[in-house]
């Protein structure tokens, strides 16, 4: 997803003379043609975030169209100051690139990944937060972010990120994208934890369980028109992400339905990651098994909810 981030914001470079890339040290060599055919709009910012954003306020508010870029631990944890007072509240466009959020980067432990940056960025005022799912829907995010008036935070993998679209969907922010059918159970995945999403839904259907997968990319603002109807068509409805369990997608779903006053049908089940930090470095796949976000732990947890919900034989 990061090479695909460079390469896209290179060819939309070349047709819209605002954009302009800041980056924090990271990443030199990914970003040589955008160096070699645009040398005076690529700023490396060093190890200096919360320099780095204000930056790209003052280039926003010059007329340029800023793209900020590292590691989301650094663009996110670090700046918020910068971030709520330079760009948000005064409204900017300028697009922060997440490197890595969720637990890409558990091996360095906890001073570089992150399961707190969709909380911190939906909280506030002016911000769109998308979430893609694969390098198609990083290519489109990128795109339809650069057209958005005001500030936009978008969380990418690293690598090697498994491709979920055989084609290119329509994809707009604010609006998910069904990626499977089914009748049972929905699931709203964010990021890209939804190829273990699409996995634990095939777990599911072999158990008998029809099961429909959506690519929730967009945390705020939420797509309260398939909410309406997965709420009031599925009997239980599931969120999966690689985040605190506190203040992202699924804390965004249970506060709309909180807000409703309409009967749902639907039960809410929120999966993430829990109110803690990792206090040692593993693997992304081991912490993602530990955290019970593998397909099979997955399939297990939502089987179970299903079964207390739905006691009778399916």
């Amino acid at each position: 997803m990061r090479d695909t981030f460079a390469s896209e914001l290179t060819n939309l470079a070349g047709s819209d003379p605002r954009v302009v890339l800041l980056m924090g040290d990271i990443g030199n060599h990914m970003f040589d043609r955008f160096k070699e055919l645009y040398p005076t709009r690529f700023f490396n910012c060093g190890i200096a975030e919360s320099n780095m954003i204000s930056v790209a306020a003052g280039l926003a508010m010059s007329g340029f169209r800023p793209f900020v870029y590292t590691f989301a631990a650094f663009d996110i944890g670090r700046p918020f100051e910068q971030i709520r007072v330079d760009l948000a509240f005064q409204n900017l466009p300028v697009v922060i690139i997440g490197l890595g959020g969720g637990l890409t980067y558990s091996p360095l432990g906890p001073t570089h990944y992150i399961c707190e940056d969709l909380a911190i960025t939906r909280a506030l005022p002016n911000m769109t937060v998308i979430c893609p799912a694969d390098t198609v829907e990083t290519r489109a995010a990128i795109r339809a972010a650069l057209q958005k008036e005001g500030p936009v935070y978008i969380r990418i993998g690293k690598k090697n990120e498994p491709v979920i679209h055989e084609t290119h969907p329509d994809f707009v922010i604010g609006k998910g994208i069904t990626i499977e059918e089914g009748t049972d159970i929905c699931i709203l995945g964010a990021g890209t934890i939804v190829p273990n999403v699409i996995a634990a839904a095939h777990l599911l259907r072999e158990s008998g369980l029809k099961t429909r997968v959506v690519s929730f990319h967009t945390i705020k603002p939420l797509d309260t028109d398939l909410l309406e109807t997965v709420f009031s068509d599925y009997p239980l409805v599931v969120t999966v992400e690689e985040h605190s369990l506190i203040g992202g997608l699924g804390s965004a779903v249970a506060e709309w339905t909180s807000d409703q006053s309409l009967p749902r049908k639907g039960h809410l089940l929120r999966i993430g990651i829990p109110d803690e930090f990792l206090h040692y470095a593993i693997h992304p796949k081991s912490t993602r098994e530990a955290y019970g976000l593998s397909p099979d732990k997955l399939a297990e947890t939502i089987q179970a909810q299903y079964k207390k919900i739905h006691p009778h034989p399916y």
